[in-house]
């Protein structure tokens, strides 16, 4: 294909293949434990730390990565203080984030000019250095994940159960967290900050629906998450549109079709059913009064 020719296109396919088979593996888990908000703002208090990187002079995609790790730790730890009120330190770190980063762009008005990039996602910004991020995060993610696999998945379903047969169930919360942060700061190249969560939480979304068992839900979440990234860079190239918004697109025309499906069936069973109630539906000859 032409658009390989290029070197920042091949970067861009190798990135985003990277990030989505991590980033879909995740988003099962996120969304099992009942926390597909956190990607989201883990990536807003990522966004806080490229603002910091580029007023200081320092490389915005390690001081994001450096800040979206804190940020992890930082919801964990709410998390943990108030345990009847999870949701509450999702909350906490969005807004922090959030109202961090607007501080400090306001601070340097000149910082706003590099951040469409970081916000909507290029292909363009994945340059060697963030390629080799990915690389980096996506081997320890899933080494984390291979090695890690039973007593995650005894604490994404029961973390009381986990903690009675005597595992960690704190330190696997937090290292769980940190990878997450970890994960959002690396796919920020790809599909952007504001998008992020749409490549964790979409391809998740539509393997849960469709899946069977657990192995299969991630199986299929890395599927839809590579044809997705594929799929949407390849139109983003064509097009000329943003890569990250383009994937987000495409997912969910993928779980709206799926959605319509499972409708459409529903819809046909009811009407079945009602034609076999009125008689209607039966062969001909067939008697609806037992023999």
């Amino acid at each position: 294909m032409e658009m390989l020719h290029f070197d920042f296109m091949r970067r861009a396919f190798y990135a985003g293949g990277l990030i989505a088979l991590l980033a879909s593996v995740l988003g099962v888990y996120l969304m099992l434990r009942k926390q597909a908000l956190m990607a989201d703002t883990l990536s807003h208090v990522s966004l806080a730390g490229v603002a910091a990187g580029a007023i200081l002079k320092i490389n915005p995609t390690l001081s994001g990565f450096a800040i979206a790790v804190v940020g992890a730790v930082a919801v964990e730890s709410i998390r943990r203080f108030y345990p009847s009120y999870s949701e509450m330190s999702i909350a906490i770190i969005m807004t922090g984030g959030l109202a961090t980063a607007v501080v400090l762009m306001s601070l340097n008005p000149s910082v706003n000019q590099g951040f469409s990039a970081y916000l909507f996602g290029s292909v363009v910004a994945v340059n060697p250095q963030q390629l080799w991020l990915m690389l980096i995060v996506t081997v320890i993610g899933g080494l984390y994940f291979w090695l890690l696999r039973r007593p995650l998945y005894q604490i994404t379903f029961d973390e009381e159960t986990a903690k009675a047969n005597g595992l960690p169930v704190r330190w696997l919360s937090f290292s769980f967290s940190i990878l997450t942060g970890m994960t959002v700061a690396a796919a920020m190249p790809i599909v952007g900050v504001l998008l992020v969560s749409a490549l964790i939480v979409l391809p998740a979304a539509l393997a849960i629906r469709l899946a069977a068992g657990f192995t299969s839900a991630i199986l299929l979440a890395m599927i839809f998450g590579l044809t997705g990234v594929y799929t949407g860079l390849t139109f983003s190239y064509q097009l000329g549109t943003p890569p990250g918004g383009t994937i987000a697109l495409l997912l969910l025309f993928l779980l709206s079709g799926i959605g319509l499906k499972r409708v459409w069936l529903r819809i046909r069973m009811h009407r079945n059913r009602k034609l076999v109630d009125s008689g209607q539906g039966l062969p001909v000859g067939a008697s609806r009064t037992p023999q």
